[in-house]
């Protein structure tokens, strides 16, 4: 079925974010940077956003410029309101407008449940969940105030939240990471259901085990690497780039159709290897 009222999207277009203006939090390191970069190279013009390392965040910049793209870098921790606002406000008079937000910040605090404390629980919390919601707020807004401009996109806006194999695998040692991914799941699908008779797009994408900063002990032996390899099925360790890839995608008009959706890109994780034997 379709309507003659909606523009279908310009799927022949090799740059699938010509014209889109997007801001990617956490965007300075691992996911967050090969994101920026994927999107840039689709033709976004990116605002780079970090907490902490500005160096870091001028150096994505530098990448995309150096590959013909536009972007800026801009610091902001997302658990702060005030930060989360002045971010947009600082993005929007930069662009004009923001299309696309990749919900990326994120943090791990781990301990073992009986000796986690409520600063490790608050501050995960307030950073992956809180983060995100105070992000997507603001998105949800703008997206709204500007409606949909048919020659940049179908859609009025999208949203990209970042979330995890755990928020549907338990994770002990992480109860506050894994809670927060829990918590992205549900409240990207209610955004989603409640935004998308404006033409707002909310996803998430789900990574499995990545090589990225964040989980290095993972990986950065043969004996971990090995080990990791048992959780999975395809035998090998997610790059960036993976995760970079997809959010252009997912947040291009050849993914409209798609909303309230988790995406999973974890090279079967989320499959209960543990099962692929067929005994029991």
């Amino acid at each position: 079925m379709t309507d003659s009222n909606v523009p279908m999207p310009k799927c022949e277009d090799l740059k699938l974010l010509q014209g889109q203006k997007a801001l990617v939090t956490g965007g300075s390191s691992g996911i967050g940077k090969a994101c920026a970069i994927a999107l840039a190279a689709a033709g976004a013009d990116v605002a780079v956003n970090y907490a902490h390392h500005e160096e870091a965040g001028q150096e994505v910049v530098e990448t995309i410029k150096a590959a013909g793209g536009n972007a800026f870098a801009i610091g902001a921790d997302v658990s702060q309101e005030e930060q989360v606002l002045s971010m947009f406000k600082q993005t929007i008079d930069a662009f004009g407008t923001i299309d696309i937000l990749v919900n990326n910040a994120g943090m791990q605090r781990d301990a073992k449940f009986e000796e986690m404390t409520l600063q490790q629980w608050n501050q995960v919390i307030s950073v992956n969940l809180t983060g995100q919601f105070l992000c997507a707020r603001e998105a949800v807004k703008e997206f709204k105030r500007r409606g949909v401009v048919e020659e940049v996109s179908c859609a009025a806006g999208k949203i990209i939240c970042m979330s995890s194999v755990h928020q549907v695998i338990p994770w002990a040692g992480h109860v506050n990471y894994a809670t927060s991914k829990g918590g992205i799941n549900m409240m990207m699908k209610s955004i989603a259901q409640e935004v998308a008779p404006d033409r707002i797009r909310v996803n998430s994408i789900c990574p499995g085990a990545i090589r990225t900063p964040i989980n290095r002990k993972a990986w950065e032996t043969p004996e971990a690497y090995d080990s990791l390899m048992n959780l999975i099925p395809y035998k090998r360790i997610g790059e960036p780039d993976d995760i970079g890839r997809v959010a252009a995608w997912l947040a291009s008009d050849q993914a409209d159709y798609i909303n309230g959706a988790s995406i999973f890109v974890d090279g079967g994780m989320s499959l209960y290897p543990g099962f692929s034997t067929g005994d029991g």
